[in-house]
Order: C-alpha cells, then structure tokens, then sequence
C-alpha cells in the first residue's frame, strides 16, 4: 500500500511521543502487529461479571437482591467519578459544574426510577427467609454512598440534626470530633438499647479512617464547596441552581424514600424480622423529614427545609 501523507504524519507523530518517553517506537509496532483484536466480552469482562453473584441460600430471588445491589454500587461508581473530577480540577466555572451535576443527577435518577425492580422482583417469602441469612450485612455499609455523600457537601451537613441543634459551634470541631457524629451512626443503633450494632461496628472498623481521611481532602474539594467557589453570578446561574437542588433531593429524598418504600413493603408489620436489616433503626433512620440531610442549604428556603422530605412521605404513605 501506499504510504499516504496522512499515515506519514501519524508515523512521525507517533515517533516523537515515543522519543519523548524514552522507548522505541518500532517495538511499539511490532507490539501491534502481534496484539489479537479486542473482543467485547474481554473488555468489558462480561464472564467475570457474571460470576460475581454467589447466593447464601437456594432461594431463586436471592440472585435479584444480589445483582440490583451490584448495579446500585456500579452506579455509585460513575457518580463518585465525576465527583473526583469536580474535586480535582484546578480551575471551575458554572458550565463545568453544570456538565458534571448533570450527569450525576442522571445517575440518581436511573437508580430512582429502577428500584422497583427489585421491590416488585422479589417475593416478600422468599425475601424474609433469605435476608435472615446475610447478617449482619446491610445496605447501611455502602461504603461508595458515604463517599459520595462527603464528596457532596461539608461534613457539618451530615451530622446528626439533634447533635447539631443543640452545639452551634460544631464548625469549631475537628473532622475527627465530626465525625463521631455524622447521621447515619444513628441509624445503626439498637433499638432497646442504644448500643452500636454489630453492622455499625463492622463498618466503623473498616471504613472509619478512610471516611475521616476522605473528608479533609474534601474539605475544600467537595461539591458545595467548589460550588461556593464561585461568582456570585454564575451561582446563580438557574441552570446549576436547579441541578444543585435535584441532586440533593434526588439523593436525600427520593433514594432514602425508595429504602423506605422497600422496608415497608418487606418488614412492616413483622417486627420479630427487623434482625433483618441488621437491626438498623430503619423506622428513624430512612425517612428524611428525620435525618433533614441538606447537602446545599444556601439552595433552599427555610420553609422548604422545615418540610424537608414531608411531602414525599405523606405522598408515599396514601398510596
């Protein structure tokens, strides 16, 4: 064949990127002359992702509630991919945070809208008899949706609203000191007797220094923050207001309600069964007009943060 100018060009390119690292570009070549064509189920590694659901139990419904939590943490994934970029770009501007709430916002709302699948996929008898074979694990150890929520917004946002009405100098306290009170360390408490779950337990052990860690790289870098960064003009720029707004209540409204909606359906009425949220305070905990975590609340009017949350359940509840 020829060598056209086009390809004499992209050969020269390619010799200077290689002069530049040091290598030899001609062993680059022969690398691709030898390299197999990439197939799709090897770069996606569909058979790998297709081994990764391992059942307790012999309950055919156990593979649902096992996958739709594989999809949910993937999902996580793509969030707290974007939230890195925010974090970590140097300079910002009202179009950049735009691209990247959008496409978060996007995430939540295909997590929001595809949780039926699996509160409608699984039988509620199948569901009560397997789940009691999985504790201590729950949902509560989501490890990717506590980044996200630090990635979201100061820590003082996450504390618990009790903790925080009652000590207006928590902005004093160090991220450690914060830490013991962030919100959802309630959540995990048993119900008799106030006392750290084993589920809580497990997960402060393994978790708790890199949440403390990830919360002071974002002291500076999370959403709100960078957000704040802003002009005052292009923080008021109603497309990213907007989106600021779905993003909080996407995440502490419709996906805690979702939760809700699901712990309802399964556990309601048998109360000898909550071992089967890990004995998480789910009642308290879910509900957001509780937790009122407000991760932008300069974005929001007083009236709307003292109903926070209470439409969406008086709406959940008639149904």
């Amino acid at each position: 064949m020829d060598i056209t100018p086009e390809i004499k060009k992209k050969l020269e390119l390619l010799d200077e990127k290689y002069q530049t690292m040091g290598q030899d570009m001609n062993a680059y070549l022969d690398g691709l002359l030898y390299m197999d064509y990439l197939k799709y189920w090897d770069y996606i590694h569909t058979d790998t992702l297709l081994s990764l659901q391992n059942p307790r139990t012999n309950f055919p419904d156990e593979k649902i509630f096992i996958m739709y939590h594989q999809i949910t943490e993937l999902f996580f994934r793509l969030c707290i991919h974007e939230y890195e970029q925010i974090s970590e770009k140097e300079v910002i501007n009202a179009d950049y945070l735009i691209q990247k709430v959008k496409r978060i916002v996007n995430y939540f709302d295909g997590l929001n809208t595809t949780y039926g699948i699996m509160i409608e996929g699984m039988e509620k008898e199948q569901f009560l008899k397997f789940r009691m074979a999985l504790l201590p694990a729950s949902g509560f150890q989501s490890a990717q949706y506590r980044m996200i929520e630090l990635y979201s917004t100061n820590l003082v946002n996450l504390l618990n609203h009790e903790y925080a009405s009652k000590n207006p100098d928590v902005k004093k306290l160090s991220p450690e000191q914060l830490f013991e009170h962030i919100y959802w360390k309630t959540g995990a408490t048993e119900l008799a007797t106030g006392k750290k779950t084993l589920t809580l337990k497990q997960f402060e052990e393994k978790y708790s220094a890199q949440f403390i860690e990830l919360s002071k790289k974002c002291a500076k870098g999370n959403l709100y923050a960078r957000y704040n960064e802003l002009p005052e003009s292009e923080r008021n720029n109603p497309e990213l207001v907007s989106l600021m707004r779905q993003l909080d209540s996407n995440i502490n409204v419709n996906w805690c309600l979702q939760h809700y909606k699901s712990a309802v359906r399964y556990l309601q009425g048998d109360p000898e069964i909550i071992a089967a949220t890990g004995a998480t305070n789910w009642q308290k905990y879910l509900p957001p007009r509780f937790q009122k975590i407000i991760f932008f609340p300069e974005l929001w009017t007083g009236n709307e943060k003292q109903e926070w949350g209470k439409a969406w359940v008086e709406k959940l509840l008639e149904k």
